[in-house]
């Protein structure tokens, strides 16, 4: 074959699913692609995920660092987009390329407002959750 691609083979490319069934052999391939030079991982596949898809996906990532390696997640479906966001790691899967300042300082980071607490209008709570003063409120039959 005349086609060999000189890159490193993409082992997760051909990764479809990430759920509880198949975590444990992602999470050996994904290592061992790791070890085999390879720091960008192509999720575009991957259909089918459950909540075991970020334990894999934190996984790789402190492989990575063992490693030494920044490991790069490219092409997220919606799936397993919204799974990081569920749960909050998205800073932690996606490092924002924020540098130290040479005091030690470090600089606001816009991913980390995520985890600053919402507060909602109280005019919604308090209509939704019936917490007005008006006992009434509090009993539907």
């Amino acid at each position: 074959m005349s086609n060999a691609v000189s890159e490193p083979a993409d082992d997760l490319v051909s990764l479809t699913s990430l759920t509880v069934l198949n975590a444990t052999t992602a999470l050996e391939r994904g290592v061992a692609a790791l070890k085999a030079g390879q720091t960008v991982f192509d999720l575009r596949n991957v259909l089918t995920v459950d909540s075991v898809a970020v334990s894999v996906m934190l996984a790789w990532q402190r492989a990575a660092v063992d490693a030494g390696v920044k490991l790069e997640l490219k092409n997220l479906p919606p799936a397993l987009q919204s799974l990081t966001k569920l749960y909050g790691v998205c800073s932690l899967l996606f490092p924002p390329e924020v540098k130290l300042q040479q005091d030690g300082s470090v600089p606001h980071n816009p991913a980390h407002d995520e985890f600053v607490p919402v507060n909602a209008p109280t005019t919604v709570f308090t209509k939704k959750t019936g917490l007005g003063n008006d006992p009434a409120a509090h009993h539907h039959h």
